[in-house]
């Protein structure tokens, strides 16, 4: 049993839901039951899917006070690398996979629908829209000199003349997250509400290409936003699957207690509360020193929020 008090995740049980190779018959049934995400007791099959915790009902008039902020998880540091661990099937220890693979996964097969190309949250993807982004297939002059003249390619040629470049899971070590940060006047709290998550990765499609100078174009070893995901129609995926945890492979710890509990370390890149459109690098350009300092004011100013609700 799990619940919130203050932001907080408080694990009132310390009942672990994973599924024990101790009690299977044959590691085959071990992984067919885990995928299936059940478990055996005794004689009897048991669904293990858990429920995320609902946030409740909350009414406009009932916030006294809200900042949007939009933030950067560096994956590289190590408070962070949990959503980056990937341990797709091992018997001694309990199956992980990184929190992109998870929602690339997902989305590409439906099981997350509400999936955007930005942080707008306007233009839906589909997930032949996905792979697109991810992919970028391109073949040489010479294969095109080859069918211009009529003649179709041989196999050989295929592989030859045809690069695929792909933003794989390895490369993807930058995640954004968008939330809300509120005053509830019911019960006189500062709470926070995640909305969407972003994955960053290289720009295949211009990945691999030169200049006139034969030098790499400018930009190309810049991230992108691969894909939005808005986060509540994705909490059922993520409070099902786990993060690892190094200490002890029986104490499973969602993707969706990780976020909501916000057990991780972030960066501030804009903000409601900033100047014009809110992104820090634009309104302090060229001074990452400054843009730190401004990441650093909005998060005291989120603590600001609290301490003034009870000043009068």
């Amino acid at each position: 049993m799990k619940k919130y008090i203050s932001g907080l995740l408080v694990l009132v049980s310390g009942f672990a839901f994973s599924q024990t190779i101790l009690n299977a018959s044959s590691p085959e049934e071990f992984r067919q039951m885990r995928a299936e995400n059940k478990q055996k007791i005794g004689d009897s099959i048991v669904d293990k899917k858990v429920k995320p915790l609902e946030y409740g009902f909350v009414d406009d008039k009932d916030i006294l006070k809200s900042m949007f902020v939009w933030e950067i998880i560096d994956m590289n540091d190590k408070i962070n690398q949990p959503f980056y661990y990937d341990n797709p099937d091992g018997l001694t220890s309990s199956q992980t996979r990184s929190l992109y693979q998870l929602l690339l996964d997902a989305a590409t097969s439906g099981k997350i629908a509400e999936v955007y190309d930005d942080e707008n949250f306007v233009t839906k993807l589909s997930p032949e829209g996905i792979q697109k982004r991810l992919e970028s297939v391109r073949i040489a002059d010479a294969a095109i000199d080859i069918l211009n003249s009529g003649r179709q390619l041989t196999e050989q040629e295929k592989k030859e003349y045809t690069d695929v470049f792909k933003t794989t899971t390895d490369k993807v070590k930058v995640l954004k997250v968008m939330g809300m940060w509120f005053i509830d006047k019911r019960d006189g709290q500062l709470k926070y509400r995640p909305l969407g998550l972003a994955a960053m990765g290289p720009d295949p499609a211009v990945q691999g290409r030169t200049g006139p100078d034969g030098q790499p174009l400018a930009g190309a070893d810049e991230l992108i936003d691969l894909f939005w995901i808005y986060y509540p129609s994705a909490r059922d995926i993520l409070a099902n699957n786990y993060v690892y945890n190094r200490k002890n492979s029986s104490a499973d710890l969602s993707f969706d207690d990780l976020i909501n509990a916000r057990r991780f370390s972030s960066v501030i890149y804009k903000s409601s509360a900033g100047l014009g459109d809110g992104v820090i690098k634009d309104y302090i350009p060229r001074d990452a020193e400054d843009q730190i300092e401004e990441s650093d004011r909005i998060k005291a100013q989120i603590l600001q929020m609290e301490n003034d609700m009870w000043n009068y």
